[in-house]
């Protein structure tokens, strides 16, 4: 095959990759930065976190209320 046609195939190919990445992210309702902060409780960070401001803590709690 020529190289252009690889070359398109390739975008392609990755542009559908990150988009179905996102939008399986999107479903699951994970947001991004989500394993990456300690007081989110994703792997082992769900302990007392020292430091956490009023506003991240009121977000979190109100996360499990129902509207």
């Amino acid at each position: 095959m020529k190289t252009s046609l690889w070359i398109v195939l390739a975008l392609i190919v990755g542009i559908m990759g990150f988009f179905g990445g996102y939008k399986i992210s999107y479903v699951t309702g994970v947001q991004p930065g989500y394993f990456e902060a300690a007081e989110a409780g994703g792997y082992g960070g769900g302990g007392a976190v020292q430091g956490l401001d009023k506003a991240t803590a009121d977000y979190y709690q109100n996360l499990y209320k129902e509207e």
